[in-house]
Formats: structure tokens, C-alpha cells, sequence
């Protein structure tokens, strides 16, 4: 931008001079002003500038102004803040500049007259007049340029005479290069510019306020904003103190990835949570921080980050329950829906969980919930496998051909504006793979043979792996692409009812240990493989030991707690016993039916049967007492089981002095009776490891 050159007279213009200093970026709007201003009618009467608090709308006036001046047209500046908002107040403050008779054209002989309003929210009481009267009354080519909070109101909207004659512009915060450029200019050294560019998101005033704490030598913080830094930019963007249910619903808009009346109406905790929820819905929406999109409202950045910061750091109880309920609703919906609304619930659950240390450098925030990935499409198939073999070799395309072959739903892609693929995951079920496909693949067979030899899977258990990961621009970087892989892991182990081992296979992998074990997704060494010239590593969980619902509260858990390590207790250590080592547990529970301090022993106490059994609380004797005895009453379902029931009830339940005896009871000859015996223990053993493997929920 052009200054004039002049040594400074006052302190007014020492300060004018350092904001020209400092001013930067914003290319977009100056040439759109300059170019009116060139032409000899301007393209529009009004330009109309609108964004949260802080994000520079002043200092872009101010630009104007010189740029204005500097082509020698008239400038007229009005603020709201200091102005009262009635018609008097602004044409007494324009008469100090120009000629405003009572009626008629104003500054008719001023020449090109430009009138800069900031502050204009400050206005709105008077808006009607300044859209009908006063700004009619300017000169043809004048320019208007208001500067406010709001996006223009109705009246504007709506009348079609405005609508050739009223630009918009949204000012959002500076992008990466125009921070570093302020930055340098206010004196900051580079190594911190980053960490303040993270910290701030670009927005002016965060920007402005961090690096004077870094040039006064002070601290950031190392996982977010100082207090006093969060308490100057929350009053920047909350200029009205909201009451308890609007703060409320700040904290919600600022923890949720998109908040919805639905939404507000869970959190509320008032005598009428739909009133409430409907009108600190409809005061959101209005706030100038808040983007509207098709599935809710969201903060901009850095405002959602303050909001989130000051309720964490003035009342941490308020701040928990808030997150609890936001958790509990989101959670709650995960099992209910499907398909692409499913993917949009797993997103907004992951979002919670994005300020636990160490979480934030590979994922790619920005673009966090804009893209979803879709399944492959067969005519996906060219595009696919040319990416893979992009991305790790001619090896990798042959691999991967052979699973499109064999398991082509495994697929799914991502896909950029012009409707091509610019992602793939691969997603597997090796337990439903053929031998020779998972010998044909070297890290298929990696992964099976550390399954068959830690806690193999069991009949009716799956083993599923995550073995292609390919952005078309990052690869396996921060991008849409990995941001999708949580998406879609979670889906197939939500949908996935008997889930053992599940794997993620990673190039390059000693950087994601740390960043994995968040999830509770932990190396695994030796499954490590190299293919196609390339070292992979592998991580693994085993659902059987914290399934998908104990892991999302642990989630919950290390965020609030902001400790990636914390480890929540799942109760005893859950074993992953074979099917006859199950079968034979059983088998002596039935014989130490009446004995407590035996059953307490037994190895079926350290199962997902008896955690499922015993709900909230902990397993004991009596949990595993009861489970026997559910098993036994199940033969009960079907009257041709009786006599097999009865031969269970009286060798263990009502057991008589031998079986013998409990033969001669029944009148059967006792080999009969050893066969319903055995025909009844069985269907007992089928029935608890129906529950042992599937969880009793899914039988029901």
C-alpha cells in the first residue's frame, strides 16, 4: 500500500505511522477499495466489511482513509463508539468535514467523497435512516465503506436497488505468510513465530497480543493461551456479558465440533431446556464469531479456543460437566446412525479430544470434518491402485489389485472438488482372506502370524487391519485422507460385534508411537515388515481386553484430565481364554456350583462374560453364581430340552448325593442319563461362549 511520506507532527501521526508499519496482508480488499476508487463511478456505493472483534476491521479503515487521501478524495470517518446512534449525532460529525444542508444532495462540491463508518453494530438503532436517507443523499460517486460485527441486516438483504450497488466482504484472520509478516514487524523473532501463528490462528488481535508477550520476553503457555491473554481476547469477542444459559451455550459452541438446538437442549439444565435451547441457539447464530453451516453453528478459531480456555481455567467443574454432557450426547447417537451421518457423529466425538497433548501435529484441524470418505466405486479401481503404486511401488499396486479383487469393499476414497480420488484407505478382514491372499502379502502376513501367537482369535473373532493409507498430496502426512482413518477404524469397530485384534500399518513408524498410544493403539515390534523397499511398522489393540465403549471413556477421561497417559481402571484384566480352556472353566463352575470361595477362583472371572454380567460393578462369586445358573434356565426355552435340563439341575444345581442316584430319581438307565448330561453341559458351554464372544447385548 502507498503512504505519504512526511515527518511526524503530532503523536497522533507517530501512531498512524507505526499501524502502517504493522499493517499487512488484507491484499484482496485493498485492491477491491483502490480499484473503485480509480474508476470514475465505482462498481458499488457501499462496501460492507463484517467480523468478530479483533480481527481488524479499524485498521483496515485506516488503510482506506490513506489510501483515500492519498488520491486527494474527501474523507469522512465515523465511529459508533464514540458517537451517539442518532441522526443528529452523525450529520453534526459530518458537517466538521463537508457541506450537509438540511435537505438535498451532501457535498456536492467535495469531490469524491469517501465516508468510513466503523463500529457500525453501534448503529443499528439508526440503520434504516443510513441506508434510506443519508447515504442516498452522497454524491454519485461516492464511496461508503461500514465496518461492523454483523453480516448487513434484513433491510439491505432485501431491497433490490441494493442489490447492484452493495458489496460484502467477510474479514477472516491473516493467512500463514501475512502473520509471519506482522510478526516480523512487531519485532518477533522467528523461532516463535510458528507456536504464535498456532496459538492465535491468524486472528489480528491474537497476533498482536501474543508477540507482545514474546517481545517483552513472557511466556505463552506451553499448551495454549495465558489467562490474561484469554480474559483480553474473550472481552474482544463477547462485547455483551451473556447470562448463565448464554454462557452455557458458548461452552457447548466451543467444545462441539457444530452445535444444534438438539444439541443445547441435552446440556441445558432448566425448568424449559427447549425455550432455552431455541433461543441461545437463535443469540448464537447472531454473534459475529459464529459461523452458520449446513449441520449447525461454529466459533471461528481462535474464538473457539479462548471460550474453551476461559471456562477450563475459571470454573473446572462447570467446564467438566459441560464436556461430559456434550460427550454423553454424541456417544449416544454413535450406535443409532449410519453411513454418512455416522462418520459426521465420529467426527464431532474425535473433535472433543483434540486438545489432549501431543494429539494436534498430524491432524489436519482445518480441513477437520469437511471431507468424508465414501466407498470405492469399481471405476475407482484404475485410480486407486495408480496412487498406491504412486506412493509406495510397483509392489504395493500388486498387493493392493489382489485385495480390490478379494475384498473391494475394503476400499474407500476421498475425493477433492473436482470429483477425483485424491485419498485412499484400505481397510481389511483377514479373518474372512483366503491363506494364500494373506501370504501373498507381506504385512497381511505379518499381522496374522502376531495375532495366531499373542491371544489368538477364537472361532467366531475377527482380525481386521488398516493397510493402506495414501493422500495423494501428503501421503501419509497431515491431510483429508488421514483425517478419515479415525473415521472410518471407529465405524468398522462400532459395526464389528466380534472384533479381537484390529491393526494400523504405517510407513516410516517411530514417529507415531506416541501419537497412536492416545488411542490406546500400541507398536507391536514384530509385526514389523518391510515391502517394496519400504520399513512399515504395526500397531495394535486388542478389543477383547477394552472394548470400542471403555476406550471412548478413556478418551474422555485424558482429555479432560489433559494427560495422554492417564489409564483408567477397567476393572480386573480381562483374560482371552480358547474355547476349550473356556469350556473347561465352565465345566468346573457347574461342579463348584455351591462353593463361593471356589468360584471366586475360577478363570471365567476375568472374562468380558462376567464384566458384561456384572455391569457397573465388580465381578464376584455371586456374578459368576448367577451366570451359571442363567445358562442352566436357558434350556428351559425349548420343551425338548427338559430332559437335558433336568440331568444339568440334578448333578449340579439340586445335585443328588451321586449320579447314579440321580439316574434311579429320573428313572433313565444311567448311560441315558450320562448323555443328557453331556448334551446339557454342552448346550450350557454354547450359551456362555455365545455371550463370551458376541457380548450378551448383540444375542438379545
Amino acid at each position: 500500500m502507498s503512504t505519504r511520506a512526511h515527518d511526524p507532527a503530532t503523536i497522533g501521526d507517530m501512531l498512524g505511522a507505526q499501524r502502517r508499519r504493522r499493517f499487512v496482508g488484507r491484499h484482496a480488499e485493498l485492491e477491491l477499495f483502490r480499484s473503485a476508487l480509480a474508476a470514475r463511478t465505482a462498481g458499488f456505493a457501499v462496501l460492507h466489511l463484517h467480523g468478530p472483534g479483533g480481527i481488524g476491521k479499524t485498521t483496515l479503515l485506516e488503510a482506506f482513509a490513506d489510501i483515500a487521501r492519498d488520491q486527494d478524495a474527501t474523507v469522512i470517518r465515523l465511529d459508533a463508539r464514540e458517537l451517539p446512534a442518532t441522526p443528529r449525532a452523525v450529520l453534526a460529525t459530518m458537517r466538521e468535514t463537508i457541506d450537509v444542508p438540511a435537505d438535498g444532495p451532501i457535498g456536492r462540491d467535495a469531490g469524491r467523497v469517501v465516508l468510513l463508518i466503523d463500529a457500525y453494530e453501534r448503529f443499528a438503532p439508526i440503520d434504516d435512516w443510513l441506508r434510506e436517507d443519508l447515504v442516498p443523499r452522497l454524491p454519485a460517486g461516492a464511496i461508503t465503506v461500514v465496518a461492523g460485527r454483523a453480516a448487513p441486516g434484513p433491510g439491505w438483504r432485501a431491497d433490490p436497488a441494493w442489490r447492484d450497488l452493495l458489496r460484502v466482504v467477510s474479514l477472516r484472520n491473516l493467512d500463514p505468510t501475512a502473520s509471519r509478516d506482522y510478526l516480523e514487524a512487531c519485532g518477533v523473532a522467528p523461532e516463535h513465530h510458528e507456536r504464535v501463528i498456532a496459538l492465535s490462528h491468524g486472528h489480528p488481535l491474537g497476533l498482536s497480543l501474543c508477540a507482545d508477550v514474546v517481545v517483552r520476553g513472557g511466556e505463552l503457555g506451553s499448551e495454549g493461551l495465558a489467562p490474561d491473554l484469554v480474559g483480553d481476547l474473550v472481552r474482544g469477542f463477547v462485547d455483551v456479558l451473556p447470562d448463565e444459559r448464554q454462557r452455557t451455550a458458548l461452552t457447548v459452541c466451543a467444545l462441539a465440533r457444530v452445535t444444534t438446538e438438539d444439541l443445547l437442549r441435552e446440556v441445558l439444565l432448566t425448568d424449559d431446556p427447549a425455550e432455552d435451547a431455541h433461543r441461545c441457539f437463535t443469540w448464537l447464530r447472531e454473534l459475529s464469531f459464529i459461523d452458520v453451516g449446513a449441520d449447525g453453528v461454529s466459533p471461528h478459531d481462535l474464538a473457539r479456543d479462548v471460550l474453551d480456555a476461559d471456562l477450563r481455567w475459571r470454573d473446572a467443574a462447570e467446564y467438566t460437566r459441560i464436556f461430559r454432557r456434550v460427550a454423553e450426547y454424541i456417544r449416544g447417537r454413535l450406535r443409532g446412525l449410519h453411513d454418512r451421518e455416522q462418520q459426521r457423529a465420529i467426527s464431532d466425538l474425535k473433535f472433543l479430544f483434540r486438545h489432549i497433548p501431543g494429539i494436534l501435529s498430524p491432524i489436519d484441524w482445518d480441513a477437520w470434518g469437511q471431507l468424508y470418505p465414501e466407498p470405492a466405486a469399481p471405476t475407482d479401481r484404475d485410480a486407486v491402485l495408480a496412487l498406491i503404486a504412486a506412493a509406495e511401488g510397483d509392489e504395493a499396486r500388486r498387493v493392493a489389485a489382489t485385495w480390490w479383487a478379494t475384498q473391494p469393499e475394503g476400499f474407500s476414497v476421498l475425493r477433492d472438488e473436482a470429483d477425483e480420488v485424491r485419498g485412499v484407505v484400505c481397510l481389511l478382514d483377514l479373518t474372512a482372506a483366503s491363506e494364500d491372499d494373506r501370504s501373498a502379502d507381506p504385512g497381511a502376513q505379518a499381522v496374522w502370524e502376531h495375532a495366531q501367537t499373542h491371544q489368538p482369535p477364537r472361532p467366531g473373532e475377527t482380525v481386521t487391519q488398516t493397510r493402506f493409507i495414501v493422500d495423494r498430496d501428503a501421503y501419509q502426512g497431515p491431510s483429508p485422507t488421514l483425517n478419515a482413518v479415525p473415521i472410518l477404524t471407529l465405524q468398522r469397530q462400532l459395526a464389528t460385534r466380534n472384533l479381537a485384534w484390529d491393526y494400523l500399518t504405517m510407513h516410516d513408524p517411530d514417529g507415531w508411537d506416541d501419537f497412536f498410544a492416545l488411542a490406546d493403539l500400541h507398536r507391536v515390534t514384530d509385526a514389523d515388515f518391510a515391502f517394496g523397499g519400504r520399513r512399515f511398522g504395526v500397531f495394535a489393540h486388542d478389543y477383547r481386553q477394552r472394548p470400542v465403549d471403555d476406550l471412548i471413556s478413556l478418551w474422555i477421561e485424558r482429555s479432560l484430565a489433559q494427560d495422554p497417559a492417564l489409564q483408567t481402571d477397567p476393572g480386573p484384566s480381562l483374560q482371552v481364554l480358547s474355547q476349550a480352556e473356556f469350556a473347561d472353566a465352565v465345566r468346573q463352575a457347574l461342579r463348584d456350583l455351591p462353593r463361593p470361595d471356589l468360584l471366586a477362583r475360577n478363570p471365567l472371572m476375568s472374562t468380558r462374560l462376567l464384566r458384561d454380567a456384572a455391569g457397573d460393578q465388580e465381578p464376584d462369586a455371586a456374578t459368576l453364581e448367577a451366570t451359571i445358573r442363567a445358562a442352566v434356565d436357558s434350556l428351559r426355552e425349548h420343551p425338548r430340552d427338559d430332559k437335558l435340563l433336568v440331568a444339568v439341575e440334578r448333578t449340579y444345581v439340586d445335585p443328588a448325593p451321586t449320579q447314579e442316584a440321580a439316574a434311579a430319581r429320573l428313572g433313565l438307565p444311567f448311560s441315558t442319563f450320562r448323555r443328557h448330561l453331556s448334551q446339557g453341559v454342552e448346550r450350557v458351554v454354547t450359551w456362555l461362549w455365545d455371550r463370551e464372544v458376541y457380548g450378551s447385548s448383540d444375542l438379545e
